[in-house]
């Protein structure tokens, strides 16, 4: 099975973010509402699966399940195609670092794809989930997981923690991005997002996509102490701990380990050129050559 280096990586990645900065704002909306109500879809997903089971007999398999489940999200976002702000966390910082893009550039990107975002999982936490009635009324497994949810990211959790613990989350998405891809085929992209993510949820760490899913859903349905204050300060530090997560320990991160002082020849590079992309050893390096099939 053919894949990147973490060199190759990196080199993609530039490309990625550089891409994604130029985009028109037309497709930056289009594509940022899709990528909201992909993290939407998942977090709905989540509650229902696991609603009705009893963390006093389950323990840590409920939050284990809620991660696997929510996986989903962002093997939609990179298999179907759209574009995530916390991703774009990391990618764009990269091809800022290599002087692809201007902070306008990536400015632009996440403030139009925030928004974007925050549309897409407005309109599945208010229209699919609430006024499908898949969200149950009070008294119902579906409602008391939510509540659970959100509860404990919109009440519970102090300032210090939404950071600290949002700074986890994105570390974590941006390394599924990341791992991502170095994958050449559909089944390495998905084994590559799952554990991540996985991992972020279970740890109960905050993503500000999803978070824009669980609390206005739990708000809307009802869940009582969920103002649009706790909603939008959760908001705020959940989105500031994703901009380090993801734009420190994996864009910079991995700036300075493969691309500071590199140069690349868009031409020659194997992560560009298929035709001279490494194949797969036993150890996890590469040799030159045409990918094995």
């Amino acid at each position: 099975m053919a894949y990147k280096t973490p060199e190759q990586i990196a080199v993609a990645a530039v490309a990625s973010g550089e891409k994604k900065a130029n985009l028109p704002v037309s497709k930056m909306l289009v594509g940022g509402f899709l990528a909201g109500a992909y993290i939407a879809f998942a977090g709905l997903l989540a509650v229902d699966v696991t609603a009705g089971l009893d963390p006093g007999i389950w323990g840590g398999v409920t939050t284990l399940l809620t991660g696997a489940v929510f996986s989903l999200g962002l093997v939609l976002v990179i298999v179907a195609g759209s574009e995530l702000l916390t991703g774009n966390m990391a990618l764009l910082p990269m091809a800022l670092f290599s002087r692809k893009i201007s902070l306008g550039r990536l400015g632009r990107n996440w403030v139009v794809v925030l928004v974007a975002n925050l549309l897409g999982a407005l309109f599945v936490a208010y229209v699919l989930a609430v006024k499908t009635h898949v969200i149950g009324a009070e008294g119902t497994a579906t409602f008391t997981r939510l509540a659970a949810i959100a509860t404990g990211k919109a009440v519970t959790e102090d300032d210090p923690t939404i950071f600290l613990r949002a700074i986890g989350c994105n570390w974590l998405v941006c390394l599924g991005v990341w791992m991502a891809l170095a994958a050449e085929d559909i089944g390495g992209k998905v084994a590559a997002i799952v554990f991540p993510i996985t991992a972020f949820v279970a740890l109960g760490f905050d993503h500000v996509v999803a978070n824009m899913f669980f609390l206005p859903a739990a708000h809307w349905a009802g869940v009582p102490g969920i103002g649009w204050g706790d909603i939008v300060r959760n908001w705020v530090f959940a989105g500031l701990g994703n901009i380090v997560g993801g734009g420190l320990f994996v864009g910079l991160a991995y700036w300075f380990l493969y691309l500071r002082g590199a140069h690349h020849d868009p031409a020659t590079d194997p992560a560009t050129d298929p035709a001279q992309a490494p194949a797969a050893t036993s150890d996890g390096a590469g040799t030159a050559g045409a990918p094995k099939r």
